[in-house]
Parts: C-alpha cells; structure tokens; sequence
C-alpha cells in the first residue's frame, strides 16, 4: 500500500425495521368479547335487511287489524241467544230483541238447563226484593251480556259456577300465545339456520374461525337473535294492548298480566333451546339444498305447541302434560295460568325443567356444531358428529 493512499472507514449500516416487527400484535379477543361481537354482527345484519324490516312491520299492523276487525266482527248480530223462561217473565224475552225463549215450568228446571249448558242463561222472577223488571238472570260462570243488553233494564245476576273465560276468550289467549311463539321461534330460527349454512357454503366460516372460537360464533348468533326475537314479541305485545285498549278490553288486560310476565320468561329460555337446535342441526349441511332433511324436524318440533293449544284448547290433561314438557311449556303454561288451572308452584316446575333441558341442549349442540362447521364436503351425519372425539 502506497502513502498516498488512506484506509477506508466502513459504516455500519442498521438493519432494517418492519412495522410488524416493533408495532404490537392485537389482542385476541376473549370469549365473552368474541361472543359480544358476532351478536353485534348478527342484530346490524338483520336491521339493515329491507326485507325484516318490512316483515316485522307488516306483522305488527296486522296484529293491531285481528284485534281490532275481530272486535267489530263479533259484534254483528248473529243468531238469538237461547234463554230459559218461566212463564211470568215469558212476555218480556219475548219482546227482547236478539233473545230467544226456552219455556220451562218453574226456576228449578230453568237452573238445570244452564248448568246442563242447554242455554246461554235463564231469566226468572226475582222474588227477593224485585228489581226494575222484577227479573233475575241465571247463568253458569260468567254474566251473559247479550242477554243483558237485550233486556230493557239490568236485573240481578246470580252465577250457578265458578266464574270462568268464555270460549272465545280462552280460544283466543290460547292462539295468541302459541301463534307468538311458533312464529318468532321459526323465523329467527330459520335465519340462523340460514346464516350458518351460507357461512359454511361460501367458506367464510373458515376466516371466522381464525379470529373467534366455534363456541364463541354458536354463542353470538343464538344471543343476537334471541335479542331481535324478544324485541319483536315485546312490540307485538305492545301493540296487542294498544289495540284491546282500543276496544275496551280493559278487563281483559287485566287477568293477563301475571300470564305475559311468565310467557316472556319461558319465551327467552324456550327460544335459546330452539336456536340451540336450529344452528347445531344447519351446521350439519354445507349447501342451502340440502337444509330440508335436517331442519324439517326442527320446524315440526317447533309447531307443535301452537297446535297443541289450538286442538286441545279445552282437554285438560293434555293441556297439564304439555305445560311440562320443554318444548311446549312456553305456551301450555301460560295459558294454563289464565285460565287458572295451574297451581303456583306449577310454572316454577316447569321452568326449571326448561332451563335445565335447554343447558344440555346447548352442551350438545355446541359439540355437533364445533365438528361438523369445517366439514365442507357434504352432509355429515348426526351420530358421525356425536362420535367423533
């Protein structure tokens, strides 16, 4: 090396920096926090589809139309109340209007053809103390008030039972409560269904997965439509009262009370198991085709109920059975307590064999559904999910 020339000085040169190197990584997401944010997914998603938007204000304006058009339609006059009279009063029913009589000999026979239910009432003398008319009307189990208003003064009215609702009321409390739950339990039911089968079918569950447990997605889905579903019966009911206020059923609203506050109890513990069973059941499937063999027997199961308060409205044994058991006390037992064939500790029985059924549910449900979302080819069969370790 010559003296002119100089040793060079060599830098060293830091390495280079990524931002993923020095950034922190995100926090996963816990499971209450995961849980929290697929219901958010799923109650955003709903609110923003036109087409449950529309349908849940279609329902609402018809619940208000059946109260309000059954109302007017009843008061049309039909054909005459039945009565039973003696001859005294024999005169005055025949000249009421809507009234037709039954002769009888004396008081004695008029009292056993209304506890025999062969007529509506009977209208005999008051010999007490007379009245306007000096009438009394006897009848079985609640005051007759097309025979009242036919007549022209209010006599006294003597009840020969316990005081009881009427058929039309029963009949109608009865589809009310069953109707409100078949519908909400089939259509967020279904849209579970729906969603799970789509996420699976587009293999979106598969980037799901990589960020929130199996559990944490089935948790998420049943609690966001079990939000929109008690949102939804909670403003039929409000509109439901509106429209009896309207009508002037206030009597009406008032035995109801202690009935919709157990109903809306068995109906948030009764929709879990039902959603339970909706996304275990689609999570089976991996095309929107082949939903009808699995979910077919969970729409049966989710009618029944209904048909069950409408067909047997008046057998009360099946009535009592049905109260009991899990799928069907979210209807049986409220409408048994209107009508007040149920003891107090009845419901509290009820519910907890509901509450205790739908946590094995749910403990089931979660094992097929955590096995069978990444089996993208084809139908998987229950007892191969049941199996599987």
């Amino acid at each position: 090396m010559s003296i002119t020339e100089r040793p060079r000085r060599t830098t060293p040169v830091p390495a280079p920096t990524t931002a993923s190197s020095t950034a922190p990584r995100p926090a996963v997401p816990g499971t209450l926090q995961s849980t929290l944010l697929v219901a958010e997914r799923e109650v955003v998603t709903q609110l923003r589809s036109k087409s449950f938007l529309i349908s849940a204000a279609v329902l609402l304006v018809a619940v208000l139309a059946s109260i309000v058009l059954g109302s007017l339609f009843s008061g049309r006059e039909g054909d005459p109340t039945r009565v039973a009279v003696v001859p005294e009063v024999a005169a005055v029913v025949e000249d009421a209007e809507g009234l037709e009589g039954v002769p009888v000999a004396d008081e004695a026979a008029a009292r056993a053809l209304v506890e025999n239910e062969e007529v509506e009432a009977a209208v005999v003398v008051d010999r007490a103390d007379g009245g306007p008319l000096g009438l009394r009307v006897l009848a079985l189990s609640s005051a007759p008030e097309e025979v009242l208003g036919a007549l022209s003064a209010t006599p006294e009215v003597e009840l020969l039972g316990e005081p009881a609702a009427g058929f039309g009321i029963r009949y109608l409390v009865s589809l009310a409560f069953g109707l409100v739950f078949m519908m909400s339990a089939l259509t967020f039911g279904s849209t579970i269904a729906q969603n799970t089968v789509q996420e699976k079918q587009s293999r979106i569950v598969e980037i799901l997965l990589s960020t929130v447990s199996a559990r944490a997605l089935l948790a998420g889905k049943i609690l966001g439509n079990s939000a929109l579903a008690f949102a939804q019966t909670a403003a039929v009911a409000a509109v439901s009262v509106a429209g009896l206020m309207v009508i002037g059923q206030d009597e009406l609203l008032g035995t109801l009370g202690s009935p919709l506050v157990w109903f809306a109890l068995f109906f948030v513990v009764g929709f879990v198991l039902l959603a339970a069973i909706f996304a275990s059941s689609a999570s089976l499937v991996s095309r929107i085709e082949d939903t009808g063999p699995v979910l077919t027997p969970v729409m049966m199961l989710t009618m029944a109920p209904y048909f069950l308060v409408v067909f047997f409205n008046e057998n009360v044994l099946v009535l009592r059975i049905a109260s009991f058991f899990p799928v069907s006390a979210p209807v049986a037992m409220p409408v048994r307590l209107f009508l007040g064939e149920a003891s107090w500790w009845e419901p509290l029985v009820a519910l907890m064999i509901l509450v205790v059924t739908t946590v094995a549910v749910i403990a089931v449900g979660a094992k097929i559904y955590e096995r069978s979302l990444l089996r993208l080819s084809g139908r998987v069969r229950l007892s191969e999910a049941l199996r599987q370790g």
